[in-house]
């Protein structure tokens, strides 16, 4: 998973990616910290679980989004949150517009059922 971690960083820091969202074991926090802090990178942590975290490292923009979401587990995220999200990991945008689409309509559903 290291191998991932260094080769998302890469890519950051060539501008390939502004975002990336990396998921460890918590034995490996100190080391990932430290690389992002040796590289200068911003970076947020959020625990997930008893033996995992997520790491999202990128520009301090999108580090600061992320913040503002207010929210650790990506399960928890508006459609509207999933979809800025996936647009600022760099996935696919039609399939992104798709995924919020079928968010709302289930969201709609939902509360239609209430």
């Amino acid at each position: 998973m290291m191998e991932v971690f260094y080769h998302n960083i890469y890519e950051y820091q060539k501008g390939l990616r502004n975002l990336c969202l990396s998921t460890f074991k918590k034995k490996n926090r100190q080391k990932v910290e430290e690389r992002l802090n040796k590289e200068k990178i911003f970076y947020l942590i959020h625990d997930i679980g008893e033996e995992k975290i997520n790491v999202y490292f990128g520009s301090r923009e999108c580090i600061e989004i992320i913040k503002s979401f207010n929210k650790i587990n990506l399960y928890e995220l508006t459609p509207e949150q999933d979809f800025i999200l996936g647009i600022m990991l760099g996935y696919d945008r039609l399939m992104q517009c798709q995924r919020y689409l079928k968010h709302l309509s289930f969201s709609h559903e939902a509360s239609a059922c209430i």
